[in-house]
């Protein structure tokens, strides 16, 4: 593990009533260089074209994607990931988000927060999530 994972969790154990199995942690505590990803969408990084999809699960497997992506090319791995801020246009898309994030942090155990807001910059946005990753050093 890259960092420290300070009181780790899953949160299929801290949201039984909901079908969700992600990786999380109470706080990291992470030395090296940091990476701040800007809020990542469900558009293409090379040309910022919207995906098309108006499902939510296909719209965070592009954001999260995206944001593997950004960590590669910045020299990190997704171990790497310490932070995520979720934010979502419906509450009722929360459990097929998190299920799609959970793929790609399974393991990783970042802390995370969520907000549901009124819109996001396109309206056919559901999701858009930001992140921050730290190379140890």
């Amino acid at each position: 593990m890259a960092h420290k994972r300070h009181r780790k969790f899953n949160t299929k154990d801290t949201y039984p009533e909901q079908k969700l199995d992600n990786d999380l942690a109470q706080a990291v505590v992470a030395r090296g260089t940091t990476i701040f990803l800007r809020g990542q969408c469900p558009q293409n990084l090379d040309d910022s074209k919207d995906i098309g999809s108006h499902d939510p699960v296909e719209q965070t497997h592009k954001v999260m994607q995206n944001i593997q992506q950004l960590i590669e090319e910045c020299g990190g791995k997704m171990e790497h990931l310490c932070k995520v801020v979720v934010y979502l246009t419906d509450v009722r898309h929360r459990e097929a988000v998190y299920r799609t994030m959970g793929e790609y942090i399974k393991g990783v155990h970042p802390v995370s927060t969520g907000v549901v807001v009124t819109a996001l910059a396109r309206p056919s946005w559901l999701v858009e999530i930001d992140a921050t990753a730290v190379i140890p050093d």
